[in-house]
């Protein structure tokens, strides 16, 4: 099967910039260390909206595949989070404020409205979610459901496709993101700063950007050098995002750990850290999906979605996986 290529590469860098924030966590760096500041400027609340988008997108993809199976979509869901509850659940040992947990939750709740309403549907209904969860709360967890439905009705609408095949689509998200970001990043560097996970300014500004980031991310992908640059870094990690979430908490554990760096006053080791750990996996999960279907753990999900053991061995190149396409299909963490 085909795959949209965009997304894989939007999935593996939103990975990379969730990275930093998790090591940064299981190091426990005070809010002052050196580095600290730009680093909650440019990286902190930016990804995880990026990341809940595209989980949305691949329950769309999900549900539409179980109809195209000819079988209902709402139980492969529904055994899709419980699967991802319980890979949360382990994961937690290891990162405490690790989010799939959370994931599976409101995935759950979404899912009637993923399956029975329309894309349009779904899009209303999360923009009105999202606007309250920034709008009256502080955004964060409670912001999951709304972004979910956005990302699932965006991908009924087709606009995973166009990211891929036309600028239009990236070039509009590039723009409505600055125009936002710029009163949401002043208000938030207005009301002192500091982790933005922690106040509702930060988190609207997180959003913001996230938006400017998908959006330039797109425009770059029309530019082949850039596309080819993307792909051959942030593809790999994209279509294993979840084995190298949750491996890179583990690894990251034990380099702070041997390296003594836990408590750290200065975020450029960590970030070393950080760099290490993504060429490894980038070059890990190219050299692993050169034989094999699918990532250990997005194996072992989709055993439970679809409830059978699909082949993991590649016999044979895969359609599509050597050309860029914009019509191909494929969900995420599948």
């Amino acid at each position: 099967m085909t795959r949209y290529r965009f997304l894989d590469t939007l999935r593996g860098f939103a990975l990379v910039g969730i990275l930093p924030v998790n090591v940064l966590d299981l190091a426990a760096v005070a809010p002052g260390a050196g580095g600290r500041e730009a680093l909650d400027l440019a990286v902190q609340s930016r990804f995880v909206p990026i990341f809940t988008l595209l989980f949305g997108v691949s329950l769309f993809l999900i549900a539409d595949g179980a109809r195209r199976r000819g079988t209902a979509a709402w139980p492969p869901l529904v055994w899709r989070m419980a699967g991802l509850g319980v890979i949360g659940v382990l994961h937690a040992l290891v990162y405490p404020g690790e989010i799939l947990r959370e994931y599976a939750v409101a995935g759950l709740l979404v899912t009637p409205l993923v399956v029975w309403v329309p894309a349009w549907g779904n899009l209303a209904a999360g923009a009105a979610l999202t606007a309250a969860a920034f709008g009256l709360g502080a955004g964060g967890v409670d912001a999951l459901p709304g972004l979910m439905l956005i990302g699932a009705g965006a991908a009924g609408c087709g606009v995973h496709a166009r990211l891929e095949g036309s600028p239009r689509a990236g070039l509009g998200l590039l723009g409505v993101g600055a125009v936002a970001a710029v009163p949401a990043v002043v208000a938030y560097l207005g009301a002192g700063g500091g982790d933005p996970r922690f106040s509702v300014e930060g988190t609207r500004a997180g959003l913001a950007m996230a938006v400017a980031y998908i959006g330039a991310l797109a425009l770059a992908w029309r530019w082949r050098p850039a596309r080819a640059a993307l792909r051959a870094v942030f593809e790999p990690l994209g279509r294993m995002s979840l084995t190298n979430y949750v491996t890179a908490s583990v690894a990251a554990t034990v380099i702070i750990a041997v390296a003594g760096l836990r408590g750290s006053d200065a975020v450029a080791p960590l970030l070393a850290v950080c760099a290490l750990i993504v060429v490894v996996q980038s070059v890990w999960s190219r050299a692993w999906l050169s034989g094999l279907r699918y990532g250990p753990v997005e194996w072992l999900l989709r055993t439970i979605t679809w409830r059978t053991v699909p082949e993991l061995r590649r016999e044979r190149p895969v359609a599509g996986e050597g050309r860029d396409t914009s019509g191909s299909r494929a969900p995420a963490w599948s």
